[in-house]
């Protein structure tokens, strides 16, 4: 389960103000939706998809006992 700022919050900011968490569930949420996306919808999830590549993905580098190497958001 996702606990964090609800899109309300996280629209009236910068992307880049984002933490990778929040980029990885909205991406992911809004990555199942995207046949059904309005085209404010689809530029919303694009600007997202751009912060995630300009950040370098959401892998991590290299895992360790309590991390993996991908981000989870729940």
């Amino acid at each position: 389960m996702y606990v964090g700022r609800d899109m309300t919050e996280l629209s009236m900011m910068s992307k880049k103000d984002w933490k990778k968490e929040e980029l990885a569930y909205f991406h992911h949420s809004l990555q199942q939706m995207v046949p059904y996306l309005n085209v404010e919808g689809q530029t919303i999830h694009r600007e997202i998809v751009q912060e995630i590549t300009s950040r370098g993905g959401l892998k991590r580098n290299e895992a360790d006992w309590t991390h993996g190497t991908r981000v989870i958001y729940d």
